[in-house]
């Protein structure tokens, strides 16, 4: 028989050739599925494994009338991949820049740049304290302590959007680096403030490799408003100041996600989905700011501003019988919109953390202490012309008093002529320590604990540690500190019957559905003097506004009767008082009978427009509280109680 075409040394060579062949198959799924299986594994499952964060939206800041002081809207942080982009759609770009409003320039050096260098970090502190430390170990023939955290690694931000870092390491980014040492990029910015109908425009193009991640970004529709008060978010998302950081807790909400795995071109395998957390909104924050309380204190400040032109200057307003904040306002001020542009005088609170003497405002305390304890009544008379003490066996020369007096004072009169010398004489029948236990009841030298911050709480002195010229000066508002908020309420205490109040500024908690969470209340504090004690000093003080009566007639606002005290404090210069800076104030409230507001108005170092040169309360501050006074009545709709000043002795009277 005739042999076949294929030789039996030629079918075990091609026998030999398939079995290694399979050999080698078998081998390298060998290696594959047993040897390498942890480092493929490990691979694959960091190629496939992700996790999609879902944003939470941040609450809102509302005011006492449902206004949006801040809010957060979503945007679309657009961008695209290079790698993914397709030469077809080419012809698409200039469209797609029209939309998004990018000059086509820019979309063209986006899409085909497809590379960068690699990034150099720069050292690594704690690796390089890690390495000094492991040197010494084996110097030492020890071994040094594992740090887990410790290892070399780069930070890239995905999308640029202020939404965090994603840390991996270096060898994967080695990976990704091309033949040229280039490293491709995957993800390219366009946009990052595109709203999200315009985003829909954008996905109907259909140009691969272009995508948005949704975010949101703050904003505060009055611009300015309440900047104090309100705060702001940076663009990292993280609260600055005001209420945006202390209610952070409320207004942040919670972060949703989504663990999931993906294919090679980034597509969701939602099959694989194994834990899918939904986002929790913030919670909203409702201010007692009114609005447009909040916009009349700041057109007067921009006056006082144009016209005096002071280094800074507050006012407050607040509700006389709960506290509650109605406006606070600061000049200078800045817009949170714009944060980055502000001056680091703008940013600071100085109705809550700056402190300055409060002068003659100060002469509340000493007045209404001696009244309390029975020392004096409002007809006893002090002779203000005396101009020296004698305090334990010295004698002291006491402070002047901007006028002379041609007989003795009643305390009305101290009051409303603002007499230093008739303040020491109350103070001196108290006592040192009795003086001083009223002046820390009134609140002086302590925190208010008021929410925005940081706050100062200014300066007390206790006796044991007064000079010999301490206790002649404090009672006129020397040798102590405070902050406006302070002064504020401690005038407080007379408009509210005698009690020291809380000050507050937010008024509830609510949820995404608008449901009240919590609700905040009166909160008192302590009672300081007695209702008559305080009633008594209102009817009193009612005279300082009365023209040739008191000092500050401009504060007075016709029909309604205003109580208050000025105050003009010569600022510490070098470490001594200046005769040319000073601190002016008016702090009162009306109506004296049954008040509803408290304002203080408090100028420091005005420069400008000053008769005779210098910056009385009575010419700088008193103004500005009629002018808002007067808006206040109208919007707020205030009735008078009675129309004339009562006599404070009758009402003394009267009221045991």
């Amino acid at each position: 028989m005739r042999r076949g075409f294929a030789s039996n040394y030629r079918t075990a060579v091609i026998a030999a050739m398939i079995g290694a062949c399979f050999v080698s198959i078998a081998v390298r799924l060998y290696c594959l599925h047993v040897l390498d299986r942890s480092q493929f594994l490990t691979m694959i499952e960091k190629a496939r494994y992700a996790i999609d964060v879902e944003n939470a939206r941040r609450g809102d800041i509302l005011d006492s009338r449902g206004n949006l002081l801040a809010t957060s809207n979503s945007q679309v942080v657009l961008g695209v991949d290079p790698q993914a982009v397709r030469p077809e759609d080419e012809k698409k770009w200039p469209e797609l820049a029209a939309l998004i409003h990018v000059p086509l320039s820019e979309i063209q050096r986006v899409f085909t740049t497809k590379t960068r260098p690699p990034e150099v970090k720069a050292p690594n502190v704690a690796a390089l304290a890690a390495a000094k430390q492991e040197a010494a170990a084996e110097a030492a023939d020890q071994k040094p302590p594992v740090d887990v955290s410790i290892g070399p690694k780069f930070e890239f931000n995905l999308a640029d959007d202020g939404s965090g870092k994603t840390t991996v390491p270096a060898e994967v980014l080695d990976d990704q680096l091309d033949e040229n040492g280039q490293r491709p990029i995957r993800w390219a910015k366009l946009r990052d403030d595109l709203k999200e109908s315009v985003y829909d425009e954008v996905k109907k193009l259909d140009i691969k490799g272009v995508y948005g991640n949704l975010v949101y970004r703050r904003a505060y529709p009055h611009n300015s408003l309440a900047a104090h008060v309100v705060g702001f978010v940076n663009h990292q998302n993280v609260p600055v100041m005001g209420i945006e950081k202390y209610a952070n807790f409320y207004l942040a909400g919670h972060n949703g996600w989504i663990v999931t795995e993906v294919d090679g071109r980034r597509h969701e395998l939602a099959q694989f989905r194994t834990r899918q957390v939904d986002p929790i909104d913030g919670y909203n924050v409702v201010l007692s700011i009114d609005s447009v309380v909040q916009d009349i204190v700041e057109q007067e400040l921009d006056y006082i501003g144009e016209h005096f032109k002071p280094l800074k200057a507050s006012i407050i307003v607040s509700d006389a019988r709960t506290g509650f904040i109605l406006a606070l306002a600061n000049y200078p001020t800045f817009n949170p919109n714009e944060y980055q542009k502000a001056s680091i005088a703008s940013l600071t609170d100085p109705a809550v953390s700056d402190v300055l003497e409060p002068g003659s405002t100060f002469k509340i305390v000493a007045t209404s202490g001696a009244l309390q304890e029975g020392r004096v009544t409002p007809e006893t008379r002090f002779d203000c012309n005396d101009d020296t003490v004698v305090l334990n066996g010295h004698v002291r020369k006491l402070p002047r008093d901007d006028e002379h007096f041609d007989h003795k004072l009643t305390l009305r009169e101290v009051l409303s002529h603002s007499s230093n010398r008739g303040a020491f004489r109350c103070a001196y029948l108290l006592g040192p320590q009795l003086f001083y236990d009223y002046a820390k009841a009134y609140g002086f030298g302590e925190y208010t604990h008021f929410p925005l911050g940081p706050e100062s709480r200014g300066v007390l002195i206790p006796p044991n540690k007064w000079d010999g010229l301490t206790f002649t000066r404090m009672p006129m508002g020397h040798s102590v500190s405070a902050t406006p908020l302070q002064i504020q309420f401690a005038m407080g205490v007379i408009a509210s019957g005698g009690e020291l109040l809380r000050p507050q500024v937010i008024r509830e908690i609510r949820d995404s559905h608008n449901e009240v969470v919590f609700r905040y209340s009166r909160d008192v504090r302590r009672r300081v003097i007695s209702r008559r004690t305080a009633e008594t000093m209102a009817a009193m003080l009612t005279w300082v506004t009365v023209p040739h009566e008191g000092t500050a007639p401009a504060a007075g606002i016709p029909g309604f009767q205003v109580a208050g005290k000025t105050g003009t404090a010569e600022k510490i210069i070098n470490g001594k008082y200046s005769r040319t800076k000073h601190v002016a104030s008016f702090v009162g409230f009306f109506p004296a009978s049954r008040p509803a507001l408290v304002i203080s108005v408090i100028v420091d170092q005005a420069s400008a427009n000053l008769p005779g040169g210098v910056a009385y309360g009575s010419i700088v501050s008193a103004p500005s509280f009629r002018h808002i006074g007067e808006k206040l009545i109208q919007y707020l709709n205030i009735k008078p109680v009675d129309e004339a000043p009562r006599s404070p002795s009758l009402l003394a009277l009267s009221s045991r």
